[in-house]
């Protein structure tokens, strides 16, 4: 069983030989430290696997097999932020964990993990408390020998490690004392990075051809590479279930097949049309578990809005049984589409397109006259769609309409920012006003799929002998939330379908 601990440290070291002989200066009085209580030392053995090429190291992952100390196990650590990361470990085993190897299969794919480098550090701990005698944070002065084939490199590396819920701050006021005693912080991110760098044996850079700059094709490839790593980096967060992980994985894949289907001028479709089949696939494998807990949520505060006299029967015990039941399983397939063969086959994919992309003629052209006109066909289709819906009368046909005119203006969106680095302002004030039209044929839709849900939910109640009466409440508040959003769509849009829009885009 993996165990998870955030970790929100800064390492130092020393800049001068006559500093580290002088050592750590005492700590006592600086910011809320009180006293110091030593820890004695240990002694800790790691070896840290990797890729070949080092696929982890590359994108600052460390995967290492430790001995010694009190956390012996393997321990996996993923970047969040700078001098922030989560560790995830797991117990001590001869070979990798499968719970580890999970976490970084979107980087490895079927590559072996091999031993790559050997860290022996002799570490004195030091504690550093409050006023009360609480831990605010662990001190550790390292002496380190790193070892890869024929290579070694020694030096010293001083970490401090906040305790849970420190204030950060106290590292900023540890850093000022250690720079008055000559330690500043250190460039390397990591101890396999700097072991990396001593050893002569940094990650190979992984450039990806591309066409020439400014040009349209090398805008697109940009922000596809962008979106790509985006998946791959959320892909460990949605194994372990963290918040808003699911949707972000989404967001990646839908704005990649977005991306495709815009600029069909600058890249081959009939090369990646089969790859935004996958991204849809992708989106919907992992989607099925987040709509439900949406519309869960809905539903859940709807009920809270009502006065307690409207609510008749056991609602809210329905309500969860009904979302226990079509949950049940949801999660179990969307890890299931990320341990499939045909989703690696997808990042594979992704990677072949970027190394080698089916570039048509357009690609070539200069991004600010070529991405304006890609950007507006999008647009002109979301004008398309909306005048389509607006002339249809109340009813099914009108949703189903609608719910087309979201997915344009969500393309039409992506589109708009896709195309900022190269446009600026311009296209920034576009994909603003276009959110807001998707925002309300969001709004709709949600209301669409709100009342099917709850008409089920109706029915169901009446089936057990239940009064559908709230039901029914509920679904009257949907059709009334729609029938506002439909109201005000052509205010909307009018906003948004503004001229100014479209010439300062420079067509």
């Amino acid at each position: 069983m993996a165990d998870t601990k955030r970790e929100i440290e800064r390492k130092f070291e020393f800049t001068t030989s006559k500093a580290a002989r002088r050592g750590v200066p005492d700590l006592t009085g600086t910011a809320a430290i009180a006293a110091v209580a030593e820890q004695g030392t240990v002694d800790l053995d790691a070896v840290y696997y990797d890729t070949p090429d080092q696929r982890l190291a590359a994108d600052g992952l460390t995967l290492r097999r430790r001995t010694g100390g009190a956390d012996a196990g393997w321990h996996l650590k993923l970047p969040v932020s700078p001098g922030v990361r989560d560790e995830v470990a797991a117990p001590l085993s001869d070979t990798v964990p499968r719970s580890l190897a999970a976490l970084v299969r979107s980087r490895v794919r079927d590559t072996p993990l091999e031993p790559q480098v050997r860290l022996l550090s002799s570490r004195r701990v030091t504690h550093l408390l409050d006023a009360d005698g609480a831990l605010l944070a662990e001190l550790s002065t390292d002496d380190v020998r790193a070892e890869r084939d024929e290579a070694a490199a020694s030096w010293t590396e001083v970490e401090v490690e906040l305790a849970d819920g420190v204030d950060p701050a106290l590292l900023d006021a540890v850093e000022k004392t250690f720079r008055k005693a000559g330690l500043h912080v250190s460039d390397a991110p990591s101890k396999l990075a700097r072991a990396l760098t001593e050893t002569g044996t940094e990650p190979p850079p992984r450039p990806e051809p591309g066409p020439a700059e400014d040009t349209a094709g090398a805008h697109v490839l940009a922000y596809l590479r962008e979106q790509r790593d985006a998946l791959v980096a959320q892909d460990p967060a949605v194994r372990r279930n963290l918040p808003d992980s699911v949707h972000q994985m989404r967001v990646a894949c839908r704005r990649m097949r977005s991306a495709l289907k815009t600029h069909r001028k600058v890249l081959d479709r009939t090369a990646t049309d089969p790859l935004g089949e996958e991204l849809r696939w992708l989106a919907a494998e992992l989607g099925l578990d987040r709509d439900q807990e949406v519309l869960f949520e809905r539903l859940q505060s709807h009920i809270g809005e009502l006065p307690r006299t409207l609510l008749l029967g056991p609602v809210r015990a329905r309500l969860r049984a009904w979302n226990n039941a079509r949950r049940s399983g949801t999660r179990r397939r969307a890890l299931a589409a990320l341990d499939a063969k045909r989703y690696e086959a997808l990042l594979d994919a992704l990677d072949a397109l970027l190394a080698d992309p089916p570039l048509l003629p357009g690609a070539a052209k200069p991004a600010a006259k070529a991405l304006p006109k890609a950007v507006l066909r999008d647009y002109e289709r979301l004008a398309t769609r909306v005048s389509a819906a607006l002339r249809l009368e109340p009813g099914h046909e009108r949703d189903v309409a609608l719910h087309e005119a979201r997915k344009a203006a969500k393309r039409a969106r992506y589109a708009a920012e896709a195309a900022r680095p190269a446009l600026g302002k311009p296209a920034k004030r576009l994909a603003k006003a276009v959110k807001s039209v998707q925002s309300l044929l969001g709004d709709h839709q949600d209301s669409v799929v709100a009342r099917d849900a709850l008409h089920g939910l109706g029915v169901q109640a009446a089936g057990a002998g239940e009064s559908a009466f709230t039901w029914g409440v509920l679904y009257a508040r949907e059709e009334a939330l729609a029938e506002r959003g439909e109201r005000d769509l052509p205010d909307v849009w009018a906003k948004a379908s503004d001229p100014v829009l479209r010439t300062d885009l420079g067509t």
